[in-house]
């Protein structure tokens, strides 16, 4: 397949000015999901774990059709997308949605989410596949080496995150609890901030625009989330530790 750079760039860019709107559009109101949002009887809405099956998926199923019908794609962009970009949606579509005890979503959030999936699916396996230039000693280049391990220790932060939310309650219980343990103890979004330092060790391993504007787009879009989580959980506790930050330890 021939690399279509034109429409890398500006998908590239558009993921990058969508993710400033966005942290423009919400500096000061969380989107209305999850335990912000109020009641709206209107709204349709879809249980969580197909919710998060469905909106995933994309971002797992291009990529792997891009590799299996690409003849001539490069073999390192190959290796970056089955280790790192497919092994997220790996776990985030068969293990963490399949695991949620979340509320339910609704349409409208799966629907953008899924959008999103598929658009960004395409451009990092399309640009790793036929438009990036690895030479063969990539993979001994420190930028290749440190970006995996950031995106493999991020990757392990928020799936230990993930799992000390899902159980902070018994099943049946609705009470929100305050997490604590690993990086809980430091900041309030710690699931939030292993999947950004996963996304930025990826362009990091990369070294591409297209995985950088994701993860650009991933701080500003779910940054804002961790701030707002922060802000509720000080709310809603009194005796919430005062020394937690809200994403970055000892700083924000």
């Amino acid at each position: 397949m021939h690399c279509y750079g034109d429409l890398v760039s500006y998908l590239s860019c558009g993921m990058i000015l969508t993710g400033l709107g966005h942290l423009v559009h919400h500096r000061k109101t969380q989107p209305s999901y999850g335990r912000h949002m109020g009641p709206s009887p209107l709204a349709r809405m879809v249980p969580a774990r197909v919710a998060w099956f469905l909106q995933e998926m994309p971002a797992l199923l291009i990529p792997i059709l891009l590799m299996l019908t690409s003849h001539k794609g490069s073999s390192m962009g190959k290796y970056l997308l089955l280790g790192t970009f497919c092994m997220h949606y790996f776990q985030r579509t068969f293990v963490y949605s399949l695991l949620t005890r979340g509320k339910p979503f609704p349409l409208a959030v799966m629907v953008a989410a899924g959008f999103f999936c598929c658009l960004n699916g395409f451009l990092q396996g399309h640009y790793l596949l036929h438009c990036a230039q690895f030479d063969d000693e990539w993979s001994a280049d420190y930028r290749y080496k440190t970006g995996l391990l950031l995106f493999y220790i991020g990757m392990a932060v928020n799936i230990h995150s993930d799992y000390i939310l899902r159980n902070l309650r018994k099943p049946g219980e609705v009470v929100y609890k305050i997490p604590t343990g690993g990086l809980f103890e430091y900041v309030s979004g710690a699931n939030y901030l292993g999947e950004i330092v996963e996304w930025f060790g990826y362009a990091v391993a990369t070294w591409s625009f297209p995985a950088l504007s994701f993860a650009l787009f991933s701080l500003c879009f779910i940054g804002p989330r961790a701030y707002y989580h922060h802000s509720f959980y000080r709310e809603k506790f009194k005796d919430y530790p005062k020394l937690r930050k809200a994403l970055i330890p000892f700083i924000f």
